[in-house]
């Protein structure tokens, strides 16, 4: 494959940064690009014993040699920005669009005190009130920051060009299809659509121009934040499975649920998705820690992964079965 799209199928926290980072290591990419509404939506990846935990950047940053680029539709917080380029040392490497908005302190005060920090959960982030100001024509762009004068590039055209050289791309979505403005579950959802149109057009790709689209499905449904959750578990219950977690950016625990079939038809109709990343199956089978071969894995999780199959109609190439970049099941061909 040459352009892949990795989106998220629930609500965000499927292990999408895992995945981006598995692939981009296996695969070896040019190009890693990230789409999305912007800082309010943070990946976490562990390599080697190692968390690291990013909210601006691609997640392929663990490959040296892939270029990361981020979209001219997501806002930028030029802070976060510029520290995570410090943290992993990609200066030489890693580009925000002329056009990508910009986040200024502003909008985090706004985010924070006005009715939807209160209302549904905003991370206070600032994300979305500087995409409304950018619905507004009035936000400022990175060409305008100085800061940012060293990492401007035209993003599309650079895409478009490797993609001509047939050289592999991921484009990299961010939160869930139900957390998207268009299709989710409403008011309680992010500034913008986040399904896979929605970041192919933030990062300037057409739609003639995907081979793959992943959607990346956990075995358990998680959410961070208010809103509806079909069959949420008490905290209590979530403890006792072992499904206890906190989202990256808030640090708030994750409400929790079973998989969701009919949720995740929808969001593969959505999506238009020709693939299933399959993550944290270790956590519903303990007994398939860290496992690399399909053959090795228990008989019902084998089940669970054929029913998933059976039921959405697509196959599940990638299978995670643990913390590690590359504690992964890869079925593709």
């Amino acid at each position: 494959m040459t352009s892949i799209v990795i989106v998220g199928g629930f609500y965000g926290d499927e292990g999408k940064g895992k995945i981006v980072s598995y692939l981009a290591m296996k695969d070896n990419p040019s190009i890693a690009v990230r789409g999305g509404a912007g800082p309010n939506a943070g990946h976490t990846i562990e390599h080697n014993n190692k968390k690291y935990k990013v909210r601006m950047l691609p997640s392929a940053f663990l490959n040296p040699s892939t270029r990361l680029l981020i979209g001219p539709g997501v806002v930028v917080s030029p802070d976060i920005l510029l520290g995570e380029i410090q943290e992993f040392g990609v200066k030489d490497r890693a580009f925000v669009d002329y056009q990508c908005g910009i986040i200024e302190e502003s909008h985090k005060t706004s985010d924070s005190q006005r009715r939807l920090k209160e209302s549904i959960g905003s991370t206070g982030t600032g994300t979305g009130p500087a995409n409304a100001d950018r619905a507004m024509r009035t936000l400022k762009l990175a060409k305008d920051i100085e800061s940012l004068a060293l990492y401007l590039d035209d993003i599309p055209n650079a895409i478009s060009f490797a993609l001509q050289r047939k050289e592999k791309v991921i484009v990299e979505g961010t939160q869930g299809t139900f957390l998207s403005l268009w299709h989710g579950t409403y008011p309680y959802v992010t500034s913008k659509d986040v399904t896979a149109s929605g970041i192919c057009a933030d990062v300037g790709i057409g739609p003639k121009s995907v081979d793959d689209v992943v959607i990346v499905f956990k075995s358990y449904v998680t959410s961070v934040g208010k809103g509806p959750l079909k069959d949420e578990i008490s905290p209590e219950q979530a403890v006792a499975k072992g499904w206890q977690e906190v989202g990256t950016v808030t640090g708030r625990q994750r409400r929790a649920a079973e998989f969701d079939f009919e949720l995740a038809k929808r969001a593969i109709m959505l999506n238009s998705a020709t693939q299933i990343a399959l993550t944290k199956l270790d956590v519903i089978f303990s007994e398939c820690a860290h496992m690399q071969s399909f053959s090795d894995l228990s008989s019902p999780a084998k089940y669970f992964i054929k029913t998933i199959e059976d039921q959405l109609k697509v196959p599940v190439t990638l299978i995670g079965t643990g913390p590690d970049v590359n504690d992964i099941i890869d079925r593709r061909e």
